[in-house]
């Protein structure tokens, strides 16, 4: 009995680097015929947060991203650390990044950053923290910033906050009557 189409052939893996590598797959789609190959990078899961404080202050982190050549606002975020729980690793961002430890963590949903080219998914979040810590001293590199939704709503509008992926975790915390951002003035 023949296989299902379209079926993988081969898998070939080049690792560029620890956080990289490029997977090439061999792709039949009718049975006897041509392949095509298909690349994909392949890297760690990542985390995002939708993080609020006991103030309903939203952190928001502000970091040089060199594959966009320009500083950025996002939620916290981060990678999965090999064999490291999702949940876990959005524990560990959210101190990190902002000072604030996790009381509550609710699974938003999990899915793929983008189908076409990346082979990692991403764990989204919803969490109510605790005061932040009195010793907290930010990473190198990286601002925080508490803002209230109509703040963040106002940032999304500007074309200031522009990680889709971000957008989507928003989203998430949306659909599961979690959070909502009011409609900017503009």
């Amino acid at each position: 009995m023949a296989e299902p189409l379209p079926r993988i052939v081969s898998r070939r893996s080049s690792r560029l680097s620890p956080w990289v590598e490029i997977v090439a797959r061999e792709v039949e789609f009718t049975q006897g015929g041509p392949t095509q190959t298909y690349h994909a990078v392949g890297q760690a899961d990542y985390i995002s947060i939708v993080a609020v404080t006991p103030e309903l202050r939203i952190p928001i982190v502000r970091q040089y991203r060199p594959a966009v050549e320009a500083f950025t606002w996002e939620l916290p975020a981060g990678l999965v650390e090999p064999g490291e729980d999702p949940a876990v690793s959005c524990r560990r961002e959210l101190l990190e990044e902002t000072g604030f430890p996790a009381r509550t963590v609710q699974a938003l949903g999990t899915g793929y950053p983008c189908t076409g080219r990346l082979g990692n998914r991403i764990h989204s979040y919803y969490v109510e923290t605790g005061e932040r810590a009195r010793d907290f001293v930010p990473e190198a590199g990286i601002a925080t910033r508490l803002v209230t939704p109509a703040e963040l709503a106002e940032l999304i509008a500007s074309g200031e906050f522009v990680s889709h992926l971000h957008l989507g975790a928003l989203l998430l915390a949306e659909v599961h009557s979690l959070f909502t951002l009011p409609r900017p003035s503009r």
